[in-house]
């Protein structure tokens, strides 16, 4: 742990043997595979959640209940039942509740934001995001948690639109409702632990479109068995004035860039020189918000997500599911 203010004490794992040789790794003094006693323990004063999806609801709510502050990775659920029962007793706990939304960290993201609301480029009224890959169809691909419903309950939808429909709620403001797909490419691929041939169940490409509360259309595309479209990924929002285009990233790739209809070449914008060295920048800022947050007791609402906001983009992956099997348009708030 970076932070100053913070130190990392103790580790959980399924199995302890693999907590105690990254505990050992990083030089942490505690591994345990009783996530309870995490929980129990007087000297904790947070807890981070990083295991696989189907675990999310039950140890957030276990370390809530306990009064320690949470850090979620995403999905926050496996649904949006247990999205809403965390986010009610989260917000009911009076402690720090936060989700993995690391996009929110790119500096460029942060400036677009800020200059879509001083109205550089007018009235936003459209948003594409492309965020895909060829890893999925790769030879050394392999099968894991990831891969099974039971486990992850989804896949790329999960995994990268989670973050996605966030980034839309976070720059343009509430969702209203969605309609869109998902698709897997029937195949299977080694076990990562054992080896054995198993069968890809969760799925691989996501296309979505969105209508935001304020009339804002957002269209997203996610995959990864397609071929990239550009460097990683993109939001662009387009106004009656201009248009600007963020890279999503972890932070290796952080850039903003300005069209105009009276110069339509894309121009680089000025960021902090952090946001070129290259290096996952997010990563340890999204962290390090989590720590201040804790030492506050609240979020920073310019850039953090609570339990709240983990919620909006849970609705909003059930609205897309309900979408693809009722064939229309799906409104968030009919979503239980």
């Amino acid at each position: 742990m970076s932070h100053p203010s913070a130190a990392l004490v103790s580790i959980y794992g399924r199995r302890l043997e693999a907590a105690r040789s990254l505990a050992d790794r990083f030089g942490i003094a505690g591994a345990t595979d009783d996530f309870a006693s995490i929980c129990e323990d007087p000297k904790i004063d947070a807890v981070t959640i990083a295991t696989a999806h189907v675990a999310h609801a039950s140890q957030a709510l276990m370390a809530l209940r306990a009064g320690k502050h949470v850090f979620c990775e995403k999905p926050l659920a496996m649904n949006a039942a247990e999205a809403r029962e965390m986010a009610e007793i989260a917000e009911a706990s009076g402690k720090v509740h936060q989700v993995a939304f690391t996009f929110r960290y790119n500096h460029g993201l942060n400036e677009m934001r800020r200059r879509i609301a001083e109205g550089e480029i007018g009235k936003p009224f459209f948003a594409r995001i492309q965020y895909d890959r060829w890893d999925g169809l790769a030879d050394d691909w392999f099968t894991s948690w990831r891969t099974r419903t039971q486990t992850a309950g989804s896949g790329i939808l999960f995994e990268v639109g989670s973050h996605l429909f966030d980034i839309c709620q976070h720059v343009l403001g509430p969702i209203e409702s969605v309609i869109g797909y998902t698709h897997l490419v029937p195949r299977e691929a080694p076990d990562q632990v054992t080896g054995e041939m198993a069968a890809v169940e969760t799925d691989d490409l996501m296309n979505a479109w969105v209508r935001h509360e304020s009339g804002v259309r957002t269209q997203i595309f996610t995959s990864r068995v397609t071929p990239p479209f550009a460097e990683l990924g993109y939001l662009e929002v387009v106004g009656d004035k201009g248009s600007l285009k963020a890279s999503l990233s972890r932070g290796g790739v952080d850039r903003l860039k300005l069209s105009t209809p009276s110069a339509p070449a894309w121009t680089d914008l000025p960021l902090p020189a952090e946001a070129s060295d290259g290096q996952p920048h997010a990563l340890p800022r999204m962290i390090h918000s989590f720590v201040d947050a804790c030492l506050r007791g609240k979020l920073d609402p310019e850039v953090d997500a609570s339990f709240r906001e983990g919620l909006g983009a849970q609705l909003a992956m059930s609205a897309l599911l309900d979408s693809q099997i009722e064939d229309r348009w799906i409104r968030l708030d009919t979503v239980r």
